[in-house]
């Protein structure tokens, strides 16, 4: 039919309106069609849905089935299985505890005697451990003693030794000082005796020409031409005043310097009494070396300290052999007391008389 009517089409038999009829009435036939065709196929596939998922559905329902009721028996005989075994150890730990609590009191028992035999090893150690330190202790203490006492018997040793070197030093010292000294002292008043002989002569020759020049001054003071003799006169006072003015003053600042010298050499003389009477009582029971030495030692301890000084080196002092001292004979110079104190012994009566001479010659 197709191809008669597409032969009709071609040759142009049928008109241009019988021809847009028919295709459309051939359009309309076709789509009517489809639509059954459409719907008889969703009806076909929607019971074929229908007829697999009622299958499927018993499909799954039977298996299901047939698992559960497969893991339900198992689970019964595990179930059972696990009675019986409860049961079995129900049994076996009745059977059993006797021999568990004896195992287990044989055990802690080892442990605990195990313990205490630790801990007795441990209190022998402690024990060694502690005689070991007290022992090492008291060994250090000895040693520290002993040093100690060697410390001070060494000190008086170089002690001992200092005083007899010193006292050779000395002797030799005094010995060649006294010879540069007397030749050194006799050059320089030989200088000082010409130089005093010329500063006598100019002091004769200074005196004359004041003299004169007062004498002047005085007829000069007294004649008619002095003016102002009365002004110089009060100038004379004023400055007489002035200066005594000033001596006083230097004299008060003298006397204040003076008075605290004073009371600072009291105090001194305080403490060096109170030192020596110390020094003495600690002294007394010694003999007369052995006062040397220790006098020597405690010449640089503080006051406070002197009583534990001589604690300390009394013994060594005592048993120490004391060499016999040799003493340097001195006519004059420095004299070395206990104290170390230095007082110079030199005569000052010809310095002063130096002084004087060149004073009154009118030298500085």
């Amino acid at each position: 039919m197709l191809d008669a009517l597409k032969t009709l089409f071609e040759n142009d038999v049928v008109s241009e309106e019988v021809r847009a009829e028919i295709e459309n009435a051939w359009e309309a036939k076709i789509k009517e069609n489809r639509q059954t065709v459409t719907a008889e196929l969703r009806e076909e596939f929607a019971k074929k849905y229908e007829h697999d998922k009622s299958t499927m559905v018993d499909a799954i329902d039977a298996m299901l089935s047939e698992r559960l009721e497969s893991e339900i028996t198992e689970f019964a005989e595990d179930r059972k299985q696990l009675a019986e075994a409860k049961a079995k150890y129900a049994v076996a730990q009745r059977e059993n505890a006797d021999l568990m609590q004896k195992f287990v009191m044989q055990t802690l028992k080892k442990e605990v005697s195990e313990l205490h035999e630790d801990q007795k090893g441990m209190a022998d150690k402690f024990t060694m451990l502690e005689n070991f330190i007290v022992d090492a202790l008291a060994k250090e203490i000895a040693e520290f003693h002993e040093d100690k006492k060697d410390l001070a018997e060494t000190k008086v040793k170089l002690i001992k030794e200092a005083k007899n070197k010193f006292a050779e030093v000395k002797k030799d010292f005094i010995a060649k000082g006294a010879a540069k000294v007397s030749s050194i002292v006799e050059n320089q008043l030989q200088k000082e005796l010409s130089t005093l002989k010329e500063d006598i002569g100019e002091a004769r020759k200074n005196d004359f020409g004041r003299k004169m020049f007062e004498a002047f001054a005085s007829e000069y003071a007294t004649s008619h031409l002095n003016e102002k003799s009365e002004t110089a006169k009060l100038m004379k006072v004023v400055a007489t005043k002035d200066k005594q003015l000033a001596d006083a003053k230097t004299f008060a600042v003298k006397a204040k310097k003076l008075a605290e010298a004073k009371d600072n050499e009291v105090k001194r003389m305080a403490q060096i009494a109170e030192r020596k009477e110390k020094i003495n009582d600690l002294l007394g029971p010694l003999n007369k070396d052995q006062k040397e030495i220790m006098t020597d030692l405690l010449e640089s301890v503080q006051t406070n300290r002197l009583q534990s000084a001589f604690d300390k080196y009394l013994p060594a002092v005592i048993d120490g052999k004391t060499p016999a001292k040799q003493k340097a004979v001195i006519t004059e110079g420095t004299e070395v007391t206990g104290n170390r104190e230095t007082e110079t012994n030199v005569s000052s009566k010809a310095d002063d008389n130096v002084v004087d001479i060149r004073r009154l010659a009118g030298l500085n």
